[in-house]
Parts: structure tokens; C-alpha cells; sequence
């Protein structure tokens, strides 16, 4: 059996292998030549303009990029936080130069990115580049969380702190959780399973678990056990795997009256998120215009003279000052997994560390947050999406199983199901309740019936075996697409507007979800909804993306474009029954399928699903056309 130190060990080896196929994949695709005039890809942009550099409240040298966007392109990989490069073509095309040292995404709009760089002197370099040539800039990989992370599994295997190894060995040793005997509260407006798993956090001495299928109310649940701790500790730190996810966390928490403090980029910065960022707490901060005008007199002042020496002393001091006192009025510290490795969290010591989507979360991306903490609260559902792994051995070898799936199976009295979900129509939750949760998923009253309209049904497959669609490769790579299938999706959208009326969908605002599994259909998809005038006025109740890009989203109707369909069965990673989770619990009223039964058929999961659609919905066969029967 393995130490702690020999988990934690394998994990470090692991996530070198995970960062050299990472490096190898980059640098691959970096100077293989592909970039091609212009490129659109979502994590690469060629050409694009300077337009106008700034500083922000730190000081920092910040140019906005702008560039091109197709109209049926989905959601940018360019994130904040991600590291990307410039780069130029050699002059014969063939390859790619990288300009000086990589950035950091700040923000993000429509068809511009704004990137900190690492110096002012690098920003206008760029910006002399872009005067001389056309420039790209292209995402890399990101060093810094590697090296976030590596130091955090470094530190976990040498601490000698002893609170925190007790955690630790709890957590991936053979140490049993405990947990105080305190009274149970009851808070009448959580169901029965959320208040258990109040409870049942906030006696934890070590770690609980918030297991919380699609619909359940986690985040509700993990805002109720965060105000309860918060009143017997003065402050608490709240991490999620995403920026997305952080961001919803923290809104939920300045509703509830609670200080907020945000470390690092919103993911998307509205007015109320800007008010708890940590670059505006510390520019209100009253000693900060000091520190603003000692930063322009250093610039003025001549290096290494003695009075450049004494302003550094001073912006130094001060610097230490602002951040020590934004720290400490914040009641939540907020951040990202990797977020908490920053350097401006060094030393920041809590009792309680929280961490939401953490089985989306690579195990050591954890341990940088689990370091600043004596227990844990995790929340998750690892039936659902996992982290992203991209090299096969090391997910082969266990990098892509997380910190909660080895819990749920190691540490079963510390995990706590919510079993009553507010989102889906009974029979739409029926079958993933069976197939993943034990059957132990109910659905609230509220919404247990629901339907867009009494003339509905809640459940459909649209069998498309008898059509002979084929599915391709798709025109920018490997991703697969079915042309006839999305023509046959858009077609099934119409019908249905025009069944319930559209009178009706527009007055009640009801929202279409369409989720295709590859990438390649997605755009297809959408160039469709794009070119269809029938489609104008319900523009904005109809989105269209792949299964990953609605996890956490949900709609009244989804309709979910299969896109398989071969003689032989092969499905590739629709296989993936944890992505398939997502897809079919998407839907709140109406959930529909068009998809091939001979080829899905194949599969244990899939014949399942059809039995169950045929006892519980409606299974339809769609015939071909007379003209081709």
C-alpha cells in the first residue's frame, strides 16, 4: 500500500509527464507552420492590432489586443489568467517566431483580449513589432500553474506543520475523519439533505463532502455552510477550479452581506465583481495615493542613486501595508485553485478552506489551498465532467481521478448526497437518477411536472437509423460533424416553435439549449440557426455549444445532436458517460435526442438510455423521404 508521501510523490511525477506532452503539443503546433492567413482558431489569433497600451492599479504595462471574429465561433479559449505569446511568421511562412516573453490575459470582450506584460520596455516592443509587421498572439502553455502546483505537492510531502499533515493524512492516508458533536440546526429553507450537509460541515474537524448531482442546490448548499462557519471563524477561503465558478460564488456571497474579497481576473468583470476585486480594495486603499505618486518618481529618478533607494524602501513598505490590510477586512478570500499559489497570499494562514466544482479539479491543483487550511469542505459531483487531461498515460495512471472521487471511495461517512433536484421534469431526471446517483434523485414538486406546454412531453428520441446520415470529419481537424443531423435538428426546433406556438415561447421566454458533443457540429449548427430567417425573432432564447460549454448551464429545452453514426458502432468519447451526464440533464421541461440507435446502440449506456426513452417518453423512428424509400 502507498505512503501519503508516495501518493503525493506519484502525483508530482504524473504532472511532469502531464506538462511535457502539454510543452511537446505547444511547441508542435507553434512551428509546425499551421498558422495560416487569417486564423480564427480559439486559442490562436493571426493577424491583430495594438490598440493602445495602459497601466493597471498595480502598475503594471497592459495592451489591448484587437482581431477579427467569425460570427458562428464560440466561446474564446483566452481566458484571464492563461499565458499567451506574440509571435510573426519567417518571412517564407513556414514556421514561427516568438516575440520576448510571455503574457497574462487581464480581460476579455467580443473581439479584443487586454494582456499584461511582463515590463513596460516588452510593450513597446510589441507595439514597434506591430508598426513593422503583421503579429499574432497565441495561448501557451501555462508555466505558472505547473509550477504552482508542483511546489504545492513539494511542500505537502516535506511540511512539517503539524495541523495541516493531519489533514493531510486524513485525506490521502488511512486517518479517519472526525467530526465534533454539536446540536443540529435546521434552516427552513433548505431541503432535508442540505441541511444534513450543513451540518455535517460544519462539525467536520477534517473534511466533508457535499456530493451534488445536476440541480440539487450546491452552490446554495456551500453559500449556507460558508455563512454558518463564518460565524465562528473570522475569515474563510472559497476556491473552484474555474474563474467562472469563483466569480458565481463570491455574487452569492456579497447577496448574503458577506465581505468579499476577490484574488485574481474575473472571469467576466461587471461593476459588482470590480467592487470586491482585489486590484479595487487595494487602489481604495487610503495610502495608495502615496504609493502612486512614489511609483512616478522612481521613474523620474536615477538608477541606483540612493534616493531611488529610499523610494523603493517605502513603495515596498507600503505595498506590504495595502495588502496586509486588504487581507484581513475581507471575511471570504477568493480565488481560483491555482489563484491561491500567488504571491500575494503568501502567508495567509485560515481554518477552513472551501472548494466548489472539486471534481473538476486536478488533485494538485488542490494542494496549494489545502497548504493555508486545517480542514476542508469540497463540493462537487464527479459524475459529471472531470478535469482536462491531456497526456493518456498519466490520466492511464490516475492524474485525472480528484481528491473527492478518492474520498467518495476511501472516506464514505464524510460524504453527504443531496437527493432533491429544481430543475428537470421528473421523467428527464428518471434515468440519469438510475444510471448514476442509485436512484436516489427525487424531483422537488415544483418542478416534478413541468412542461412548456400541456400539449408536451417531457421526453424524445428522434431515431435517425433509417435516414442514412453519415457523419464526417469536420473541415479544421479531427472533430466530427453530421450535416444531414443538423439540418434534421434545425428542422425538429422549427417543428416544435410551431407546435407550441410561437406566440407562446416568445411570451413565456422560453430558452433552447441545442449541445452537440464535437466541435465541428457546433459550428455547423450554428451557421444554420444563422442563415434560418424562421429563427430571427427567437435569436436570443437559442444557444448553441458543445456538452462543456453548457456544464453548469441549463435550459427549458435541449436537444442534443449525437452526430454518430457508422456501421461499426464507434462512438468515441461520446463513450464518456460522465460528459453524456451532463448532456441529458441540461434540459428543465422538454429533452430531446437525435441521434442513431444501431450505432449508440453498441453500448451498454446508450441502450439504456433508449430503453428507458421508450417506457418513459416517446421513441421516433424518423422515416426517409418517399422519394428515396
Amino acid at each position: 500500500m502507498e505512503s501519503v508521501k508516495e501518493k503525493l510523490s506519484k502525483q508530482l511525477r504524473l504532472l511532469q509527464m502531464e506538462y511535457d506532452y502539454e510543452r511537446a503539443e505547444y511547441e508542435r503546433a507553434l512551428h509546425s507552420g499551421h498558422v495560416q492567413y487569417p486564423t480564427y482558431e480559439s486559442g490562436c489569433r493571426y493577424p491583430v492590432r495594438i490598440d493602445g497600451t495602459s497601466r493597471d492599479v498595480m502598475g503594471r504595462s497592459v495592451l489591448r489586443v484587437a482581431f477579427e471574429r467569425e460570427a458562428d465561433e464560440g466561446e474564446l479559449d483566452f481566458e484571464p489568467g492563461r499565458t499567451a505569446v506574440f509571435f510573426r511568421l519567417t518571412d517564407d511562412g513556414s514556421s514561427v517566431v516568438e516575440l520576448q516573453q510571455p503574457c497574462h490575459v487581464s480581460m476579455v470582450g467580443d473581439d479584443w483580449v487586454e494582456v499584461q506584460m511582463p515590463s513596460a520596455a516588452s510593450a513597446r516592443s510589441i507595439e514597434s513589432h506591430a508598426r513593422l509587421s503583421l503579429i499574432g498572439l497565441q495561448l501557451c502553455i501555462d508555466d505558472t500553474s505547473f509550477r504552482v502546483m508542483q511546489d504545492a505537492l513539494r511542500r505537502a510531502m516535506e511540511s512539517s506543520d503539524e495541523p495541516f499533515n493531519r489533514l493531510r493524512d486524513v485525506l490521502l492516508g488511512e486517518n479517519r475523519p472526525r467530526f465534533r458533536e454539536l446540536p443540529q440546526q435546521s434552516f427552513p429553507w433548505l431541503n432535508e439533505s442540505q441541511n444534513e450537509a450543513v451540518n455535517r460541515a460544519v462539525a467536520a474537524r477534517d473534511v466533508a463532502v457535499v456530493h451534488g448531482p445536476p440541480g440539487t442546490g450546491k452552490t446554495t448548499t456551500l453559500i449556507e455552510c460558508i455563512s454558518e462557519t463564518l460565524r465562528h471563524e473570522p475569515q474563510v477561503m472559497v476556491c473552484a477550479a474555474s474563474n467562472a465558478a469563483v466569480d458565481w460564488l463570491c455574487t452569492q456571497l456579497m447577496h448574503r452581506g458577506i465581505s468579499v474579497l476577490r484574488v485574481g481576473n474575473p472571469l467576466r468583470v461587471s461593476d459588482e465583481m470590480l467592487a470586491c476585486c482585489y486590484e479595487r480594495r487595494f487602489a481604495d486603499h487610503p495610502d495608495y495615493h502615496e504609493l502612486w505618486n512614489l511609483r512616478r518618481h522612481v521613474l523620474k529618478t536615477k538608477s541606483g542613486s540612493q534616493r531611488r533607494t529610499d523610494l523603493n524602501r517605502r513603495i515596498a513598505e507600503l505595498e506590504y501595508t495595502i495588502r496586509r490590510d486588504v487581507l484581513n477586512q475581507a471575511g471570504v478570500v477568493a480565488c481560483t485553485l491555482v489563484g491561491s499559489g500567488y504571491a500575494i497570499l503568501d502567508g495567509l494562514r485560515v481554518n477552513t478552506l472551501f472548494v466548489d466544482e472539486a471534481a473538476q479539479a486536478m488533485e494538485a491543483a488542490c494542494w496549494s489551498a489545502l497548504l493555508k487550511c486545517r480542514r476542508v469542505v469540497l463540493g462537487g459531483d464527479h459524475k459529471q465532467l472531470p478535469p482536462v487531461v491531456k497526456c493518456v498515460e498519466a490520466a492511464r495512471e490516475g492524474l485525472g481521478q480528484t481528491l473527492m472521487q478518492r474520498l467518495v471511495g476511501s472516506k464514505p461517512e464524510c460524504v453527504t448526497l443531496l437527493t432533491t433536484q429544481y430543475r428537470m421534469n421528473e421523467a428527464i431526471m428518471g434515468f440519469s437518477s438510475r444510471w448514476f446517483y442509485g436512484g436516489k434523485l427525487c424531483a422537488d414538486a415544483s418542478v416534478a411536472h413541468r412542461l412548456v406546454s400541456p400539449i408536451d412531453t417531457p421526453l424524445t428520441w428522434f431515431d435517425t437509423r433509417l435516414l442514412g446520415y453519415d457523419e464526417r470529419a469536420g473541415s479544421r481537424g479531427p472533430s466530427l460533424s453530421n450535416v444531414d443531423e443538423a439540418r434534421m435538428v434545425m428542422r425538429l426546433v422549427r417543428e416544435y416553435v410551431e407546435m407550441i406556438g410561437e406566440s407562446h415561447i416568445v411570451d413565456h421566454r422560453v430558452d433552447f439549449g441545442i449541445i452537440a458533443p464535437y466541435r465541428a457540429q457546433v459550428r455547423l449548427l450554428r451557421r444554420l440557426l444563422r442563415m434560418q430567417h424562421f429563427f430571427r425573432s427567437l435569436r436570443r432564447q437559442v444557444s448553441v455549444d458543445t456538452v462543456d460549454g453548457f456544464q453548469g448551464q441549463e435550459r427549458d429545452v435541449v436537444l442534443l445532436s449525437m452526430v454518430r453514426s457508422n456501421a461499426d458502432g464507434t462512438i468515441g468519447f461520446l463513450s464518456d458517460q460522465r460528459r453524456m451526464n451532463v448532456a441529458i440533464t441540461r434540459a428543465r421541461m422538454k429533452l430531446m435526442i437525435v441521434g442513431n440507435s444501431e450505432t449508440l446502440s453498441h453500448h451498454a449506456f446508450f441502450r439504456a438510455l433508449l430503453d428507458y426513452v421508450e417506457q418513459h417518453g416517446e421513441l421516433v423512428v424518423l422515416q426517409p423521404p418517399e422519394s428515396e424509400q
